[in-house]
């Protein structure tokens, strides 16, 4: 592939390049593949959709025969990184940080090419500086340049505190570009000021400039806010496969052409043809959306997994049966209490929650209000409804969330 090819391809799907132009000129030398870089902080054990938009475009310079380096922020993970937040991040403990990272290792590979990628961790040379080094490091960035950053720039607006720290998080982050003479840098549109940071210390450095390239953020399920599992809205890519059919099921189907886009190895051409048929009118959406579902889960799970995860589908949706198999929970009755004094019949909220089909008793009020919960195929509005203790209950949350509740 030429080098205007290739910078077409990896440029497709990006929002900033900074610059097309370096790109270019550094395909073109050919004298040695290119060092392409991405750093994620292990701050959730597991990776989402969301997460994977970078590691597509990471893939894509593998295939090109481009060198990928995927930098693990061990260290950089008790700092806490500061960007798009409106307040200080806590930082994780050394013991939460290797959990995740050994978590990170295995699920990049679901994507990357092992043979491919050269895996590091930042403690390897940012655990040696001295304080001499860290303030030599410092000495090379103001602090008028750090409040060009928009939410540095929010906060301080706003009274609201910056710690010293998050300064040094950006420093520390463009000071791995210079240990690793990346010739490329990839993150998410939230990372652009820190991609900038190391393109500045690179030539501070006397190396060649980084070119940065950012990709878009994915909305969750929800279709409005960004994925996040905090946010109840994400596609975790080591959930089962049944799980993960059920919710691209329910992304709303403005979305689909950009989860294509953004979330599946499908060449541009396949995905215009999706595009278009349902344009069209030729593909139906809930057709594409099962397509989708089923490369997903093909991808993370295999083949065989995702025809059983459409079956399974098929059978609760299409056919308006229950799944072949549903979870029991036993729920010890000590110590629950229901909604009316000295009660032992407990609540349904409290019972939503102890079998984990939902985060809290407010979330399953709030689902309850809304008419969202079945108890024995019945629908329960009531927030106050009591389950009677001697007999097994079935529960569905939503659409695809089924438990039979037992207790004891």
């Amino acid at each position: 592939m030429t080098p205007e090819r290739q910078l077409d391809v990896l440029t497709s799907r990006t929002v900033d390049v900074i610059s097309h132009e370096e790109l270019l000129r550094k395909l073109q030398r050919r004298d040695r593949p290119l060092r392409v870089k991405l750093g994620m902080d292990p701050t959730a054990p597991d990776l989402h959709l969301g997460h994977t938009v970078v590691l597509h475009k990471l893939r894509q310079f593998q295939e090109l025969g481009h060198e990928v380096i995927f930098l693990i922020g061990d260290f950089t993970g008790m700092i806490g990184d500061p960007s798009g937040r409106s307040e200080t991040r806590k930082p994780l403990t050394g013991e939460e940080v290797a959990r995740n990272a050994e978590t990170y290792k295995r699920q990049i590979f679901k994507i990357l090419d092992p043979a491919r990628t050269q895996v590091e961790f930042k403690s390897k040379w940012l655990r040696p500086l001295t304080g001499q080094d860290l303030i030599d490091l410092a000495s090379r960035y103001t602090v008028a340049r750090m409040l060009e950053r928009d939410d540095f720039q929010k906060r301080y607006r706003e009274g609201l505190p910056i710690s010293i720290h998050e300064f040094l998080y950006p420093l520390i982050q463009g000071y791995d570009s210079v240990v690793l003479r990346a010739d490329v840098e990839l993150g998410g549109t939230d990372q652009k000021f820190n991609l900038l940071v190391g393109r500045d210390l690179q030539r501070d450095f006397g190396q060649e400039p980084q070119v940065i390239m950012t990709v878009p953020i994915l909305e969750g399920t929800d279709g409005v806010q960004k994925m996040s599992k905090s946010l109840g809205n994400s596609i975790g890519i080591e959930e089962p496969a049944k799980e993960i059919y059920g919710k691209v099921m329910s992304i709303p189907d403005s979305l689909l052409a950009r989860y294509y886009e953004l979330v599946t190895p499908l060449a541009a051409e396949e995905i215009d043809r999706i595009r278009q048929g349902i344009s069209k009118g030729s593909l139906h959406p809930r057709d594409a959306k099962a397509n989708l579902a089923g490369v997903l889960v093909t991808l993370y799970h295999g083949a065989e997994a995702a025809e059983g995860a459409a079956a399974a589908f098929d059978r609760v949706f299409r056919d308006k049966a229950l799944p072949e198999e549903i979870e029991v929970a036993e729920i010890p009755v000590e110590g629950l209490r229901g909604s009316k004094a000295g009660s032992i019949i407990p609540s349904l909220p409290i019972i939503l929650t102890a079998c984990g089909l939902t985060p809290s008793n407010s979330e399953a009020r709030r689902l309850i209000r809304q008419g969202a919960v079945e108890v024995d195929g019945k629908r329960v509005t009531d927030v106050d409804y009591e389950l009677a203790t001697d007999r097994e209950h079935l529960i569905r949350v939503g659409k695809r969330r089924f438990k039979k509740v037992r207790f004891r």
